[in-house]
């Protein structure tokens, strides 16, 4: 479709649908989770294994065709975590794959299709063991993961620092500044006394943002009727 034909009350009960599968087959998932959990098209989330954690506004958005995968794995008595702070955005197509740790400062984002593991899985001479080929990862709070970007064992990114779309991320990205690349190399420096704007201050009044989402739902629903609706599911035009 070019636009949303919903009428605003199926807008809602999809929402309340979306929250209600969410809380029996989400939740149950994270080892624990805290308030503000949004997940888009929950059944297209995949949670597997122990040890994964999130913080509050936790905003976990998948789309059909494009599986969000966080999982952690048990090799003898070592069993991967995964540690997701406050306020952070995952898009659609992002895997994060623990063996060992992987941690995510508040206030992260990271866009469509980005893949995050602290191992390779496989030795490079003994392809069916693992052996010593992990280490944790850390990503610092509100730092920014571009389109397909590939995070890679043993990394550490710094606080505010972005990684550039397609990038591969092999050794550590210091605080404050952009890399980019395939290995990816530092290309910027930021100002690191600038102000700037965190997700945090998204949820400063979570009920006030609550209102204005859904005025501004409201508002743009606003001329959906169910007979437009209806229409546009079984008999599509161009102005759908």
């Amino acid at each position: 479709m070019r636009q949303d034909n919903r009428p605003y009350p199926i807008r809602r009960l999809r929402d309340g649908f979306q929250k209600a599968w969410t809380k029996r087959f989400l939740v149950p998932g994270f080892e624990a989770v805290g308030p503000g959990l949004d997940v888009t098209n929950p059944w297209d989330v995949e949670l597997w294994g122990r040890g994964i954690t999130a913080g509050a506004n936790f905003h976990l958005h998948a789309s059909r065709g494009n599986l969000v995968r966080i999982a952690t794995w048990q090799a003898a008595d070592r069993h991967g975590r995964v540690t997701i702070g406050d306020n952070v955005l995952i898009s659609p197509g992002t895997q994060i794959i623990s063996s060992i740790d992987i941690e995510i400062g508040s206030n992260t984002m990271m866009a469509s299709g980005v893949y995050i593991s602290d191992s390779d899985w496989h030795d490079t001479y003994d392809r069916t063991a693992e052996l010593d080929k992990y280490a944790p990862v850390r990503i610092g709070d509100n730092a920014w993961l571009g389109v397909r970007a590939i995070i890679g064992k043993g990394v550490t990114i710094g606080d505010n620092s972005i990684i550039g779309a397609g990038a591969v991320v092999t050794r550590d990205v210091p605080a404050n500044t952009i890399a980019a690349g395939n290995p990816a190399r530092v290309v910027r420096e930021l100002d690191p006394d600038r102000p700037r704007r965190r997700r945090a201050d998204l949820f400063e009044n979570p009920e006030k943002l609550a209102r204005d989402v859904d005025l501004l739902q409201r508002y743009l629903l606003r001329e959906n009727t169910y007979w437009r609706w209806l229409r546009s599911i079984f008999a599509p035009t161009r102005e759908d």
